[in-house]
Formats: C-alpha cells, structure tokens, sequence
C-alpha cells in the first residue's frame, strides 16, 4: 500500500491530476486502476529511452563516432535515411500480426532488446574493425536497430491508447520527452567539463554502449505497464493492410491532411544533421564541442515538453503548425548568422538555431503522436500508425536529394529548402482539423 500510495503521488506530479474520481476517456473501464502506475512506468521508459536516443543516436554521436575512426564521409551521411526509411517503411508489414496478439506491450519489450544488441554490436564493431568495413557493418547493424524502432513505435502508440485516458497523454508524452531532455542535458555538461577535449573513439563507443544498457532499463519499465487484453480479430496480411489504409485514405479527408502536413514536416525531424553541415560551412570547422550540442538538445526538450505536451491535450494541430513556423526561424536564424561579418559571428551563437530546431522537432513528434493516437479509432490504431508511418517512411528514402542540393547548390540554398518546407507544413497542419474531427467524412 505503501509504493502504491507513493506511485500514485508521483503520478499526481507528472500529470497533474488532482481529483479523487478518476475520469478515463477513450481506454477500457478495467485499466482505469492501474493509470497512475502505467503512467509513471511509461514516463520512466520514455526517459531512459529519449537519453538513449541522445547518447547513441544518428544525430550527433553515432557520426562522431564513426569520424573519430576514419569512416569515411559518404558512408556516415546514410545513417539519417536508413533512420528514418528503417523505423518508418516497413511498419504497414507488421501492423496487421500485432493486431493478432492480445498483449502488445511485449512487442515494445521485445523490439527494444534488441535495438539493446544491435547497440553494443554497433560499439564493438567501431572499435576492432576497419574504418571502412566498420562503418558498412554500422550501417547494417543501424538498419536492424532502426526496422525494430519501428515496430515498437506502433505497439508503442496502441499500448499507450489503451492504458493512458485521452487528455493525458499530451501531457505524459511530454513528461517522458522533458524528464530525458533533463537527463541529456546533464549527460552533456559531464562530458563536455568531465571529459572535454580528451574524449576519443573509446569514449564515443562508451556512450554507444551505456545507450544500449538504457535500452534494456526502458524495456523493464515498459513490461511493467498493466495492459488489458484487447481484440485479436481483424487480422490482415500486409496487402490486405495497404488496401485498407488506401480506403481509409480516401474516406477521409482529415487523414490525408494529416499525412500531407507530417510529410512536409518531415523537413524538420530530417534538419539537424544538414545545419550541422551548414554550421561547419561557415565556420569552417565544428560548430562546438559535442558536449556543447547534447546540452542544447536537451535543454530545449525541458524547456518545450511540458509547454507541447499541455497544449497537444488541446489542439495537436496547432502544435505541429507552430513548431513549423520555429523550425523556419532556426533556418532564417542560421542565414543570418551566415551573412554577418566575421567579428560578429560566433559558433556558439550558433547553437541558438539548435535549439530552436530542437523545440520544433520536439513539437513535431509529440504533436504528431498525440493527433493520431487520440483520432485513431481504438480497433483499428495500429493501421492508422503503420500506413502514415510507412507511407512517410518511403518519403524519407529521398532525403538523399537534400544533399544532392547541398552539394550542386550550396548548403545556403539547402537551408532556404528547409525553411519553406517547414512553413508549408505549419500552413497544412493549420488545414487539418482538430483530432476528434479527423474522422468526419467530407
């Protein structure tokens, strides 16, 4: 009774939720109970899994990393693609088999083990193999990593709607991003004053390999989630899956609108890398310490989660148009650096585009994950997640072409790309309608 009566007030805390008589819209009566411990354990999850994403991920580390052994450039620029194409395509495959098992925590659980293994594999393989053959079999390894990322995230989205009330998931959302942000942001000043400028590869594969055992930790939490069983018929291979999701498409408009803008702001999750790029361009070197860039990251997750994840129980969609409209300052922000005589630029001035960018790709996946998750219906959710998914996955296959630009145009041009697809996303996420509506028929 004891841990029970301290759950529940640490659930009071993150979520905000005072009263005595617990509404619980949109999940089943019988997991009304079992909220605040479902809630607290994904909120730890979310955690341990957003600093294993920071410390391990293809953003900053798994680069640096692989340029700390001589990688080779060109392979190193495929690691964003395969992310995006690995954890997004081939979710329509799979969505179908997970609405076959009753329990689908256990897919998350599954999935995470081992994107856990394919990490130390990642780590070991920097290490004792060749520059070359390293990073090729990086690029392998990163692809399993990322295909099971993916099918977590739709075991993730439907296990979340049927154990988290509807108005509270913005908000629990935003608590797993805020309380990882916070985690990031002391990862990076140990690093950045523990370690400095003595870190190496053995460093960078160390970190590699403390996101691997975070994986394993968000694992543990996410199997202590209470699910109830839910409906295991309806069941349809993965042709029967993309029919659907076509009719789905087609019957309504507010799902189309909602792939049309998180296609657009797609431009967002895919920038930080390609302002990097832009960053050394300028400067004519790195932009700052990698101590420096974790701190930003997350520093702009504590500071935008809980703003994102109070407004999203409101209006999703007027999240996703605002951090459109953001990231499109980060990118005038970045061309104006550029242009300042060099006794006025600074390379730590430039960190205020990351972390602009940083809230707006903050604001982008959270907006994104609460809209369908609170506009899905309950029995079909995972179709909805897997279709836009796959369907945003394959977009991302041509991401490629943004260094296509970068290289024949200049990476001044790429910026000026990147800031009128975001402001074409805040426009048609301003055209979608609010997600209770996302179903009406047109």
């Amino acid at each position: 009774m004891a841990s029970e009566s301290r759950l529940d007030r640490v659930y009071r805390i993150l979520s905000g939720d005072d009263s005595d008589e617990r509404a619980c819209e949109a999940i089943p009566d019988s997991a009304c109970t079992d909220v605040p411990r479902n809630y607290v354990c994904n909120v730890g999850n979310g955690a341990a899994s957003k600093l294993a994403e920071q410390i391990g991920g293809p953003n900053l580390v798994l680069p640096w990393l692989l340029s700390a052994i001589g990688t080779p450039a060109a392979v190193i620029g495929f690691l964003m693609p395969i992310r995006q194409a690995g954890s997004l395509a081939p979710q329509l495959l799979i969505s179908g088999q997970i609405r076959r098992l009753a329990l689908r925590k256990w897919v998350w659980v599954g999935s995470a083990a081992i994107q856990a293994l394919m990490l130390a594999l990642i780590g070991a393989a920097a290490l004792f193999l060749e520059p070359l053959m390293a990073g090729v079999l990086v690029l392998l390894l990163f692809a399993v990593f990322s295909i099971f990322s993916g099918i977590a995230s739709v075991a993730f989205q439907d296990v979340t709607g049927k154990t988290i009330p509807k108005g509270r998931r913005g908000r629990m959302l935003s608590n797993r991003a805020a309380i990882g942000g916070l985690l990031t942001l002391t990862a990076g000043l140990v690093l950045h004053y523990g370690i400095g400028d003595s870190a190496d590869e053995y460093t960078y594969a160390g970190m590699v390999l403390i996101a691997a055992g975070l994986w394993l930790v968000a694992a543990w939490l996410f199997a202590a989630i209470q699910e109830v069983p839910g409906a295991t018929g309806g069941g349809r291979n993965p042709v029967q899956e993309l029919a659907q999701g076509m009719r789905v498409t087609r019957r309504y408009p507010g799902y189309r609108r909602y792939l049309y803008a998180r296609g657009l702001l797609l431009s967002v999750e895919l920038a930080m890398p390609f302002y990097a790029l832009h960053g050394r361009e300028v400067f004519g070197g790195e932009v700052a310490a990698l101590g420096v860039f974790i701190v930003t990251v997350g520093l702009a997750s504590v500071i935008s989660s809980p703003v994102w994840g109070y407004f999203s129980d409101r209006s999703s969609r007027t999240v996703l148009g605002l951090s459109g409209v953001l990231a499109a300052a980060a990118g005038l922000v970045a061309l104006v650096i550029a242009i300042l005589p060099e006794t006025l630029q600074s390379a730590y001035a430039y960190t205020l585009v990351f972390m602009l960018l940083g809230i707006a790709e903050a604001g982008v996946r959270l907006g994104r994950k609460t809209y369908l998750v609170d506009a899905a219906p309950a029995d079909e959710r995972p179709l909805y997640v897997a279709f836009s998914n796959t369907s945003i996955g394959l977009l991302a296959l041509g991401a490629g072409a943004f260094g296509l630009v970068a290289q024949l145009l200049g990476v001044n041009v790429l910026v000026g790309l990147l800031i009128v697809l975001a402001l074409l996303g805040a426009w048609a996420a301003w055209w979608m309608p609010e997600a209770e509506r996302m179903q009406d028929a047109a």
